[in-house]
């Protein structure tokens, strides 16, 4: 498994599952992916077709569970991919392939 596979398979558990600190819920920066200044997050949407390749997308360190250190999420990158449809600042498709690649939407 890469990395950015790893990283974003943490990411979307860390989404799915939420992220709390003392029985509070926490400000959550996990599942977030930046490309071209814009922020997305992941979507359950999986009717999607993806579309020729952007470029990179970064996902920024995340921590936002800092009593919990298996949590974190180190810097990395990924591919952004076009979605087909979609205009690329309102949601893009990030993954190693188009073939594993997820959606992600600015929230």
């Amino acid at each position: 498994m890469t990395t950015a596979r790893l990283v974003m398979t943490v990411a979307m558990l860390a989404v799915v599952l939420g992220c709390s600190s003392g029985g509070e819920a926490a400000d959550s920066c996990a599942g977030v992916v930046t490309h071209e200044n814009r922020d997305y997050l992941p979507t359950q949407d999986e009717g999607f077709t993806v579309g020729e390749r952007l470029g990179t997308a970064r996902i920024p360190e995340c921590d936002d569970t800092p009593n919990d250190p298996d949590v974190a999420i180190p810097e990395g990158t990924t591919n952004a991919y076009l979605v087909e449809g979609r205009d690329p600042a309102e949601a893009i498709a990030v993954g190693d392939s188009p073939v594993s690649a997820r959606l992600v939407e600015i929230r």
